[in-house]
């Protein structure tokens, strides 16, 4: 404490009221957060609304492809059923997600360029503009056109309000707040089942058009918020605008106190980054303590696309009927898939501190890995016709499927987004967060185009046997996350930023004491004794 005394002699009354605003920070808990900074909390929540387009629209995807309507009107006759040619399926799916690729990483200079708010307004406007073309279209050419544009937004609408969260989310409430960014992506799904499960055997266009129309709801009420939206304080400061950030974090509900000790934090913060990084670019990601950061950041969504959420999220309607179950209770199993996901989405609130960041990564995966290994080797009795047992095991696979999406979004499914919103340095975070999507994007596009070919049936024709290839890939990951994860629970941007630089192993990173909290303690000490 005598060394934190001395340091805190040598700090500037603004990195004095930083070090107490981090400190002070400590000591709120969850409802205290939410009661103090009601309006923060609210455009949370609006952010993690212009999320759920993306996951709409994703599965929208994969959806309409269940749908005999949008086969018949789209596709071929094949085997007495019609069949939405493979290249097609592929193009539909894996289209999107290149554009997205594109849409994620140019989003993230855009947005350190012209601020958060303006970038997401940008994208809202496309995607109504590619929801239309996909709407209205009558060929594989034109709606490929339109979710080929829509896919532009959609890697914004995925980057930059989770970047947006992560900087104006309360300490005590970041870990919630960014879990909602998981929320988005079952609640997004959940309606596009009821859709499907009302409309979906229709012999008119709207057995399909319905899920595209309601696309237009979720974009018109984000429109219509946008432009109250506070723009975000930690960009305002890193672009000098200080007294813009000021009001910014007066409409997010800080008190004139409150706003002055903020506004130090975030330029302690932001000071200390630049004496540890060059610049603001994609480069600077990958270069001396930030190449750490980064792979940390990134690496939970790639093992998110490495570990089979792709094909229980999009292709797991498709595969209940290829299986034998009929159209209607298929699309009721999604209705029920979806479910679970938003249950296990809300379960994971009340564990994301608890158990901590890591312990849901590790353990969660493990899980996940022996559920796809089981499901994996319940495809090869159910494929075996000459086994009493194989429609057992296909229904076996199908209540796996239905754990797995459960487990998952307990798990992975939320931790990975608070690691990627707390982890990234403050002045790279937008950027980070869009490399992140953009490689998850690119490993989803990988398996759009390669999974249609596993397990058609007029191809390789494998099913649930799928799963042993995500089962594999799993083990690899939980051997990183074993050794290269830490823990990042209840730590402040200051001290991630400080054990970062002083590269503290990972493992070291739950019970490590930064300067930043010690000079905390200290300046709290010596406000303390002079109101004595």
């Amino acid at each position: 404490m005598e060394k934190a005394s001395v340091d805190m002699v040598e700090q500037t009354d603004d990195q004095q009221l930083g070090y107490l605003a981090d400190s002070e920070d400590h000591d709120l808990t969850k409802w205290e957060s939410l009661k103090k900074y009601p309006l923060t909390f609210f455009w949370c929540i609006y952010a993690v609304w212009c999320i759920l387009l993306v996951s709409f629209e994703n599965q929208a995807a994969g959806t309409v492809i269940s749908i005999p309507q949008f086969r018949q009107d789209f596709g071929s006759f094949f085997a007495g059923d019609y069949v939405l040619d493979t290249k097609w399926q592929s193009a539909f799916n894996g289209g999107p997600v290149a554009s997205a690729v594109v849409g994620a990483l140019c989003s993230g200079q855009i947005a350190d360029t012209f601020g958060r708010k303006w970038t997401m307004l940008g994208a809202l406007l496309i995607s109504v503009a590619g929801v239309t073309v996909e709407f209205v279209s009558t060929t594989n050419e034109m709606f490929f056109g339109g979710k080929f544009l829509n896919g532009f937004a959609l890697g914004a609408l995925a980057s930059v309000p989770v970047t947006y969260v992560g900087e104006i989310s309360p300490l005590a409430l970041r870990g919630t707040l960014t879990c909602l960014t998981a929320l988005a992506y079952c609640v997004g799904p959940f309606v596009v089942a009821l859709i499907t499960n009302t409309t979906g055997t229709y012999t008119t266009r709207w057995a399909y058009r319905a899920v595209f129309a309601a696309q237009w709801g979720y974009a018109a009420i984000a429109l219509a918020l946008i432009l109250f939206m506070p723009e975000s304080p930690w960009w305002l400061v890193s672009k000098g605008r200080e007294q813009k950030a000021l009001s910014s974090l007066s409409r997010l509900g800080y008190n004139e106190d409150e706003r002055n000790k903020k506004l130090s934090a975030i330029k302690v913060t932001l000071e200390q980054v630049r004496r540890e990084t060059e610049g603001a670019t994609y480069f600077e990601c990958f270069r001396r303590s930030n190449l750490r950061r980064t792979i940390i950041s990134i690496a939970p969504l790639a093992i998110q696309a490495l570990s089979g959420v792709i094909f229980s999220a999009s292709y797991s309607t498709y595969y209940m009927q290829l299986a034998g179950y009929s159209d209607e209770m298929s699309f009721r199993l999604q209705i029920a898939q979806q479910v679970l996901s938003i249950v296990g989405n809300v379960m994971s609130y009340f564990m994301i501190d608890r158990l901590g960041r890591r312990n849901l990564m590790v353990f969660g995966l493990f899980i996940m890995t022996c559920i796809l290994m089981v499901t994996g080797g319940l495809g090869v009795v159910s494929t075996d016709k000459t086994n009493p047992n194989s429609d057992g095991a296909v229904k076996g696979t199908v209540a796996l499927i239905l754990l797995y999406v459960w487990w998952y979004n307990c798990t992975i499914g939320a931790a990975a987004y608070t690691i990627l919103a707390e982890v990234s340095t403050s002045r790279l975070r937008v950027k980070t967060i869009a490399i992140g999507l953009a490689l998850q994007n690119a490993l989803y596009m990988m398996w759009s185009f390669v999974l249609p070919y596993l397990f058609n049936p007029d191809k390789a024709n494998l099913g649930a046997k799928v799963m042993f290839i995500f089962g594999g890939l799993s083990v690899i990951c939980l051997v990183y996350l074993w050794f290269y994860q830490p823990e990042t629970a209840g730590r402040t941007y200051a001290e991630l930023d400080e054990m970062f630089y002083k590269r503290v192993p990972a493992w070291k990173f739950k019970s490590y004491e930064t300067d930043s909290q010690n000079i905390g303690r200290a300046v709290r000490a010596v406000n303390d004794s002079s109101k004595v």
